[in-house]
Formats: structure tokens, C-alpha cells, sequence
């Protein structure tokens, strides 16, 4: 792990530029800019409203700005993670004319791949922070623990982005399997609704960590409350060990992704 941290200290400059590289390359020749960066947290928040509105329809609750601001916090973030794991899972593919000619620590690719969807998360963040200061949902002390539980999503995508790149290099319908998961993963996931609608069955939806991230940011943006400490530890511990572990398994087939590309 330390070989590693210097690793990418030493080679920064090149993150930086793949980073941007891929920044860049989203955003050329469109139209829409980086109304991009909003544009699928939007899709993902209309999707919910019409869920919400349809709970709401059948269990006789209104539907009020707290839930549309729980759907909006919690949108962002996974709209984050499901971007990072789909372009990371094909980094090594679609780079292959730099993977097979020089050295320099490919764990580079997802890291760039993740580092530009946390771009169009901060502008859409940015975005989001307006409509909940319009909207008057307020803050508190316990938004300090938001920088902590970012930074579990982030430690946790890298985790399975590690996996699922150098997995798609030797299996090449990996992506596909991976996009038709993206594709049903929110209704397994409380994106459009709370873990606690599904009572003593919330655990089930919770053993997900991207779950327990999730709510646990809705708990101290929107509802202004701590986080569940037990499922935030159960979330901190998954995500670092899966990290160091799929982190292990990268660096030790890194040098097969040469001849298997």
C-alpha cells in the first residue's frame, strides 16, 4: 500500500493529465456543456419524485420538500458512484495503446476515471447547495461529517473500480454484466426511498454499503441528524478492506494486462 501511495505521488502529474484528459473529452463539441454534470441527477430525482408520488398515492402520506430533498441529496452521490464504476470498468480497454507501451502504475486509469466524475459531482453539488439553501432545508453541526462519509464513497468506488477493470480486461463481457447491474442497482439501493420504510427489513438494504453511505448523508445534510454509528463503522470497515484487497489483486495481475490486452 505505501509502494503505492508513492507511486502516485510520483507520478501525479500524469493522473492529473488523464484526469483532465477525460474531462475534457466528455465535455467536447457539447452542447448541453456541463449541464451534463446535472443532467443524470436530474433524471434520477424525476425518477424518484414519480415513485415518491406513487408511496404517496397508495399510503395516503403527502408528499413534501423534506422527501424531495432526501431524493436529491442521495441522487448525487450514487449518480457519482454508478458513473465512476462504468467508465472505470472499460479504463484499460479503451487505453490499451498505453497500457501495452510504457510503465507507470496503471491503477492510474480508474483513479482518473473516478477523479472525473467527482468533477461533475462537485458541479452538480454546487448546483444542489442553491436549491437547498432556496428551499430552506437548513444545516447543522452534524454536516462535518460529510467530508468523512464522501471520502468512504470515494475509498469504496475505487475499491470495486480496481476489481472491475482489471476483470473486464481478461473477461470482456464484464462491462455488459456491469450495466445491466447499474441498471436495477437502485432498487435495491434507498435512493428513492428510506432503508427505515422497510422496518425490522432495513438491514437487508443496509449490508449494501453504498446504502449505509447513502442514508447516512441524507442524515446529516437533510435530516440533521449523526449517522448511524454501527452501519457507518460497517461501511468504513467494508469499504477499506475492499480497497486494500482489490487494490492487491490489480497490482499482482498488472503485469498480465500487457499480453492480455
Amino acid at each position: 500500500m505505501k509502494e503505492m501511495i508513492n507511486e502516485l505521488i510520483h507520478y501525479r502529474e500524469l493522473l492529473y493529465i488523464l484526469t483532465w484528459r477525460d474531462i475534457k473529452i466528455r465535455y467536447k463539441q457539447s452542447v448541453m456543456g456541463f449541464m451534463w454534470a446535472v443532467f443524470m441527477p436530474m433524471l434520477i430525482v424525476a425518477a424518484g419524485i414519480i415513485m415518491k408520488l406513487a408511496f404517496s398515492f397508495i399510503s395516503g402520506k403527502p408528499f413534501n420538500a423534506m422527501d424531495l430533498a432526501s431524493i436529491s441529496v442521495k441522487a448525487l452521490p450514487w449518480s457519482f458512484f454508478i458513473g465512476s464504476i462504468r467508465f472505470s470498468t472499460i479504463c484499460l480497454t479503451a487505453n490499451s495503446n498505453l497500457v501495452s507501451k510504457i510503465y507507470f502504475p496503471r491503477e492510474i486509469f480508474p483513479l482518473a476515471a473516478i477523479l472525473a466524475n467527482l468533477f461533475d459531482f462537485a458541479i452538480a453539488a454546487s448546483a444542489l447547495a442553491v436549491i437547498l439553501a432556496i428551499s430552506n432545508i437548513g444545516i447543522s453541526l452534524n454536516i462535518l461529517w460529510l467530508p468523512v462519509l464522501l471520502f468512504l464513497l470515494v475509498l469504496l468506488t475505487a475499491g470495486i473500480a480496481f476489481v472491475l477493470s482489471c476483470a473486464n480486461l481478461f473477461f470482456r463481457d464484464v462491462k455488459y454484466i456491469v450495466e445491466v447491474i447499474l441498471t436495477f442497482a437502485i432498487f435495491f439501493t434507498p435512493v428513492f426511498y428510506e432503508a427505515s420504510l422497510f422496518g425490522k427489513w432495513s438491514s437487508l438494504l443496509l449490508i449494501n454499503p453504498v446504502g449505509s453511505i447513502l442514508e447516512a448523508i441524507n442524515n446529516v445534510v437533510v435530516l440533521h441528524q449523526p449517522p448511524d454509528l454501527f452501519w457507518l463503522g460497517y461501511a468504513a470497515t467494508f469499504s477499506l478492506c475492499l480497497f486494500v484487497v482489490s487494490w492487491f489483486v490489480f497490482h499482482r495481475s498488472e503485469f498480465l494486462f500487457a499480453e492480455r490486452i
